[in-house]
Order: structure tokens, then sequence, then C-alpha cells
């Protein structure tokens, strides 16, 4: 096939579990992402970025995919921190455009291996969702590709479209650029706390009490204790370092960012790396390793961030079958659930390698965005026979206290359980109608939740 009409490829999210069969086309500019909308085939399009949501929310089977990374480049104003990207343009590449100019991106997941577009469709959130919100709390407008060509320039004063459009994963338009406001810093370092709590109870008290403190926080858990040690867990809280704090070494260059991959997981990499015995050892260690209490550590921004980032295709440790990551929100007062949830993921013996507990804020303004105030545990486990079962029963827990499922890290929630957990779901899908009647805009998770 000529590259003019893109090349067919199997397309899968980050977990590698349910790979689709699609033709993925390279746009270039904003006029050539116009053109593969006018000629999208019956089975329509989608946007895709780097391809760091988990589940199939940027796969389209049978259709076309539009690859966006072509779409790069950005214009910062050094005095204010108004940032106009590109939807194609990486965090990473962000990163290493804003640091050394003193700014910060408002919003960092927890990899840089995102695109700006990419954050807007799932409206991100990170450590600092207490004090800043989403993505979309930073927004002052982006520009979207409408099903039916036009070119749309918006801001919260286009009331429902821009409210579908954030959070809406891609099924409004394809955007292509934004514009945002940044946050200010002094140096590339981060100021850390540390602290160990025994189990989960602590560790939802030592959070509720102190996070407000802190701009960014977050802890890991283990998902395999049991016992008095049930959700024992590691608090790492920080804000952004002052000159002052740094080392004489680092205070040379206060503001140097040039993160490296160190490794890369091998393509061979074999299934069942990742076990209950592994993770269990990890675990273990893990939390044997940090620190009763520290204050004050001094700690690399990637470090902080995106560790992971050093690993390059980490994904792979879960071998040919993939993963699953699942992530939900309890509101504040079923913290009771919350308590059940994890002793149900413990007593089940399923190995969670990643897990970790943030404390959210404020809700978004995106119809179908994720955060509200609450409790968000994510964990990802290795796909095995009965990993479907435990999701089946979390679903039926999450529902009961009122919460959700993250749609960026989904790919086996049911349509009925969408419609209860977003409530406007049903808005978002009458918008749809009004702007896409043809339904031009598809992908695998929009058919799969019927929205």
């Amino acid at each position: 096939m000529e590259a003019d009409h893109g090349q067919r490829a199997l397309v899968s999210g980050w977990g590698r579990t349910v790979p689709t069969a699609a033709t993925v086309r390279r746009p270039r500019s904003v006029a050539e992402t116009a053109a593969i909308l006018g000629s999208a085939g019956p089975r329509g399009v989608i946007a895709r970025g780097l391809g760091r949501a988990y589940g199939d929310a940027a796969q389209n089977a049978g259709g076309t995919v539009i690859d966006c990374t072509g779409l790069a480049g950005m214009r910062l104003d050094p005095e204010t921190g108004v940032v106009t990207a590109a939807a194609g343009m990486s965090v990473d590449a962000l990163l290493r455009a804003l640091i050394p100019h003193g700014w910060f991106v408002p919003v960092s997941p927890g990899t840089r291996q995102v695109t700006v577009g990419g954050a807007i469709a799932a409206d991100i959130h990170g450590k600092n969702h207490h004090r800043d919100g989403s993505f979309s709390e930073a927004l002052s407008s982006l520009r979207l590709i409408l099903p039916s060509g036009e070119h749309r320039l918006m801001d919260r004063s286009d009331g429902r479209l821009f409210q579908a459009t954030v959070g809406g994963m891609g099924l409004t338009g394809v955007i292509v650029e934004a514009t945002f406001r940044c946050i200010p810093i002094r140096t590339s370092r981060m100021r850390v706390d540390t602290v160990r709590a025994a189990n989960l109870e602590e560790a939802l008290a030592l959070m509720a009490a102190g996070d407000d403190a802190y701009r960014y926080s977050v802890a890991w858990i283990d998902l395999l204790a049991r016992g008095p040690a049930l959700g024992r867990s590691v608090l790492t809280r920080g804000d952004h370092a002052e000159p002052a704090e740094l080392t004489p070494r680092d205070a040379v260059d206060p503001l140097g960012f040039d993160p490296r991959v160190r490794l890369s997981v091998p393509p061979w990499a074999p299934s069942g790396l990742l076990n209950p015995m592994t993770v269990r050892a990890f675990n273990e260690l893990w939390f044997r390793r940090a620190p009763r209490e520290r204050r004050g550590e001094i700690q690399p921004l990637a470090g902080f961030f995106h560790p992971l980032d050093a690993l390059a295709e980490w994904n792979r440790l879960y071998g040919r079958r993939g993963f699953l990551q699942y992530q939900f929100l309890l509101p504040f007062g079923a913290e009771g659930t919350l308590q059940e949830i994890v002793e149900r993921v413990s007593a089940s013996g399923v190995a969670s390698f990643l897990a970790v507990l943030k404390r959210l804020g404020a809700a978004s303004g995106g119809w179908m965005s994720f955060p509200a105030p609450g409790w968000t545990l994510t964990l990802d486990v290795p796909v095995r026979p009965r990993v479907l079962g435990l999701t089946r029963d979390l679903d039926a827990a999450v529902l009961a206290a009122g919460g959700r499922v993250y749609l960026a890290k989904d790919s086996v929630l049911r349509a009925d359980a969408v419609e209860r957990m977003y409530p406007r779901v049903m808005d978002f899908r009458a918008l749809r109608s009004e702007i896409d009647p043809q339904r031009i805009l598809r992908s695998d998770l929009a058919r799969r939740l019927e929205l």
C-alpha cells in the first residue's frame, strides 16, 4: 500500500492485551489531518498519540488510526509561562523545552511519553490533583477538527463541546493544538518527604491530614500484604526545590534537565517474570528499604515523577499476554469500600507490581473526565484467567460506592457499568449524535462501551 494511504498494522494499548488491525496514517500538518477525516471509511477514524492509553481507547479495528505525533512544535511566553503546543508534542519534549526557562507542565502523569492531545482527551491528573486539578483546569483554549472538517478554536465559553472534549477520549474531534498555563519553578529538583505507613488505615489518615501541605503527593501500596500489614504503604510527598536547597554541584546548573533511558526490556522477555512470588519479594524489599521517615531529601525531577521512564518498553515485563491496568475512584466517605477492595485483591493473590494511591481534589468540568473528590487506587496485573472475574467484582464494589473506573486505563468495563459511573454519558452521546451523526470518529473503546 502506498505511504500516502497509510499502512496496515496491529495496534494495541500499552497493556498489549487486545491488538486490532487498522490502517495507520501519519499526517505532518493540520491540513493533512483534516483530509484524513474527510476521507474516512465505513469503520471511521480515531486519533492516537504515543500509545500510552493502557486499553483500547486509541485502537480502531478495521478502520483508520491517525498517528498525531507528527503534529509537533510549541510556542512559549517565557514571562507568563503560557504555552501553545501542537497535539503531537510529548510531555518529554515539553519539559526539555520548558524547564530551562523555569516552567513545569501543569500536570504530569507517571510517564513523560504522553502527548498534549492525549493529555486532553484523557484529561490526565497527577500527584498534584488535590491542589491544581486535572489538565483541563490549565487549558486556555484548544483547536479541534470536528468530524465535519470544521476547524474550531474553543475555550470554556463553548460549553457543551468543551466539556465533552476534555476527557472525551478523542470522540468529539481531532485535537491539533492547545494553549495552557504552566507552573513556575526555580530548579529541576524536588524536595521530598518520605514516610512509611504500617497499613492502609494509617496511610489514609496521613494523607488526609498532611496532603494539603504539599503540592505533590502519592503513596505506593503493597497489595499482597495481609493481616495487620494490609495495605502498608510508602508515602512520598514534595514540592519543587529552591536554589538554596541544592548541593554545590547541582547549583551549578539548577534548571538542568536531561533524563536518560538506562535499560530496555527486550522483546523476548519471558512471560511469568511478574508472579506472586517475585512481586511479593519486590514489595518486601521496597517497603523495608524506604525510611520510616525522611524529610527534605532533594531528588531529580524525573526520578520523582517518572521513575519507569528510565526502563524502556517496561510493559514487556508482563509477557506476551500483556496486562490490565485498573484504576478506580471512590468518593470520600467510602473508605470502608476501599479497605474491602484492598482485602479482596490481597486475598486473591493476584500480583500487582505497580499499585498507587492518590487523594484527588475538585471534579473536572469534563463530562467524561475521571477525577472527582475522593481516593483513587491504580493496580496492574498480568492477564490470567481469574483476573477478569476479579475486575468484575471490583466494578460491582466501585459502582455500589458511587465510584468510577478511568477510561484511559480501561480494557474490560461493560457499557451498562459506564452509564452508572458517568452520569453525563447520555449528554455525551447526544452531543456526538449532533456533531458526528455518521460516527466518523470511532474506537474499539467507543464500540465496547457504546459511547
